[in-house]
C-alpha cells in the first residue's frame, strides 16, 4: 500500500466514522468496540487463570508484543489476498510518514520478536503464549468486534507430528477447562507443502472456470490472487460450491500424507477425537502441513472458537534463518459467548465478605484502621462509606449480599466494642472491639480467606 494509499484510506476512515457518529448520541462507544463490565471480567479472569495453568505445565512462557507493527510484519505475513490485509487492518501513517498497523493477530509479533530478540540462541523449541487485544475491521456481531482479545501460544524451533499432536491437545484441555469441549468438533486438514499448494491452487482454478458469475467481487479477487483462500470464504454462493470443489487430499506429497497420519496417529493414541476435513484452510496465509479448528457442533465453521496449525516458512519469509513452527489461537469473546449458551458458571473470588457500618466521626475513626486490618487478615471488607443511618447502611449491605456485618456505634465507641451481624439469619453478637477480627476470620473459615502473601510466585 503507497503512501497515498495509506492518506486516501485514513481519510475515508474518518469520514466513515464522523458520518457514524453523527448518528449517534455523544459520548458512546463506537461501532464494533465494548466496554468490559464486571460480569464480563469474571470470564476473562476465570480464562486467563485456565490458560495461564495449563501454559505453565507445558513450559510455556508469556510474551507481549507492542499494540502496533510496522505495515509489512503483516503484509508479508497474514498475506496480501487476505481478507485482514485487503479490509480489516487499522492503517495509520506516523508524523514521520511510516506505515503502522494495530496488531490484527498475534502470531506475525511473535514471530518478529523471535527473529528481532535472537530467540535462535535459545533452547528450542521456544514456547511462548500472550493474552491480549487485537484489532480488525470487520462486520460486528455475537462474539466478533473491533477490538478483541484472544490467547494464543507459538511453539518455534521444532518440527516433529508429536508437538502437532500436543499443541492440539493443550487446545482440547483448554476448552474441557473452561466447560465446552462438549459443545465442539475437531475439524482437521493437511494443506501441504509450497509445491502441493501450487498444484492444489491450478486444480481450484481449473474448477470455478465458467462458473466465475456465481462468485462475489471478494471471491474472485481470491482466485486470481490466491484460489486456496476461496475455501475460507463465507459467501453462501461460494460456500456450496466449495462442497464439490477438488480436496488437498488428491495434491499432498507423499512426505505431507506421512507427515499428517502420524499426527492423526499421535492423536489416537491421545484420545483426541476430530473430524478430518479437506477443506479446511484457516484465514491466514502463512499456514503449512497441518491446520485444526474448533467448530460448534450446531453451527460449524460460522462460529469457530479457535484454531491453529503449523507455519514453518514464515520465520524464513520474514527474513530468519529457516525455522519450524506451529501455534494456536482462540478469540476470548467467542469463547466467552460460547461458555454463556453452553450456561457454564464462572468460579470468582469478587464476593465480599463484611460491610462495615458506622454512625459518627468518632465511630468511622475506629472503622477505618478495623476495616484496613480485616482486609490484611485476607477478609474482603467494605465500609465506612457517607454519613447514612445505621438502617440504610444495612440495607447496602444486603445489596452487596455480604455475610456478615459489623456495626460501631455510639454506644460501642463508649464500650470498645461491636456488633457482628450475620446477615443470613439476622442474628447479632456483641464482642469486644479488639476481638472483632479473630472472631470474623473464625466465622468465615480461613480456607476462605483471600490472603496476599507478596513473598509467593505469581
Amino acid at each position: 500500500m503507497s503512501e497515498q494509499d495509506v492518506k486516501k484510506t485514513s481519510e475515508e476512515v474518518l469520514i466513515s466514522a464522523n458520518e457514524e457518529n453523527e448518528k449517534k448520541p455523544p459520548f458512546q462507544t463506537p461501532k464494533g468496540v465494548h466496554d468490559i463490565l464486571p460480569e464480563n471480567h469474571d470470564y476473562h479472569t476465570y480464562i486467563k487463570k485456565v490458560v495461564r495453568h495449563r501454559s505453565r505445565q507445558a513450559g510455556f512462557k508469556r510474551i507481549s508484543t507492542p499494540i502496533f507493527e510496522f505495515t509489512e510484519v503483516f503484509k508479508r505475513t497474514v498475506g496480501e489476498a487476505s481478507d485482514i490485509v485487503n479490509k480489516e487492518m487499522y492503517t495509520f501513517l506516523d508524523r514521520k510518514g511510516r506505515s503502522l498497523t494495530l496488531r490484527p493477530e498475534g502470531t506475525a509479533g511473535v514471530v518478529r520478536a523471535y527473529i528481532q530478540n535472537n530467540m535462535k540462541d535459545l533452547p528450542q523449541p521456544v514456547e511462548l503464549y500472550y493474552y491480549s487485544p487485537f484489532f480488525r475491521y470487520e462486520k460486528p456481531q455475537a462474539g466478533r468486534y473491533r477490538q478483541f482479545w484472544q490467547f494464543g501460544f507459538e511453539i518455534i524451533g521444532e518440527k516433529d507430528p508429536a508437538l502437532d499432536a500436543q499443541s492440539i491437545l493443550i487446545s482440547k484441555k483448554i476448552y474441557e477447562d473452561l466447560g465446552i469441549m462438549d459443545s465442539l468438533d475437531l475439524q482437521l486438514n493437511n494443506i501441504g507443502d509450497v509445491e502441493s499448494r501450487i498444484k492444489y491452487a491450478e486444480a481450484l482454478k481449473d474448477y470455478y472456470y465458467g462458473k466465475e458469475r456465481y462468485l462475489s467481487e471478494d471471491d474472485l479477487m481470491r482466485l486470481e490472487k490466491n484460489p486456496i483462500r476461496i475455501l475460507d470464504s463465507k459467501n453462501e454462493d461460494t460456500m456450496i460450491l466449495n462442497q464439490s470443489a477438488p480436496g488437498f487430499e488428491e495434491f499432498l506429497s507423499k512426505e505431507s500424507i506421512e507427515y499428517h497420519n502420524e499426527v492423526k496417529e499421535y492423536l489416537d493414541v491421545l484420545g483426541v477425537k476430530y473430524t478430518e476435513n479437506t477443506k479446511l484452510v484457516r484465514g491466514l496465509d502463512y499456514y503449512t502441513q497441518t491446520v485444526y479448528e474448533f467448530w460448534d457442533k450446531k453451527r460449524g465453521s460460522q462460529n469457530s472458537v479457535g484454531g491453529g496449525g503449523r507455519y514453518d516458512g514464515m520465520i524464513e519469509l520474514m527474513g530468519g534463518e529457516p525455522t519450524p513452527a506451529t501455534g494456536f489461537a482462540m478469540g476470548v469473546e467467542r469463547v466467552i459467548a460460547q461458555m454463556k449458551r453452553m450456561k457454564v458458571k464462572v468460579p470468582k473470588k469478587d464476593n465480599l465478605h463484611v460491610f462495615v457500618a458506622q454512625l459518627g466521626k468518632e465511630a468511622k475513626k475506629k472503622c477505618l484502621p478495623l476495616i484496613n486490618e480485616l482486609r490484611d487478615k485476607g477478609i474482603k471488607t467494605m465500609g465506612a462509606l457517607g454519613k447514612g443511618a445505621i438502617k440504610h447502611q444495612l440495607k447496602l449491605a444486603d445489596k452487596f449480599n455480604v455475610p456478615y456485618t459489623i456495626l460501631i456505634g455510639l454506644t460501642e465507641v463508649r464500650e470498645n466494642t461491636a456488633i457482628i451481624r450475620d446477615m443470613r439469619v439476622g442474628s447479632q453478637t456483641t464482642v469486644a472491639f479488639d476481638k472483632v477480627v479473630d472472631e470474623i476470620v473464625k466465622r468465615i473459615g480461613e480456607d476462605k480467606l483471600d490472603f496476599y502473601d507478596p513473598s509467593q510466585p505469581i
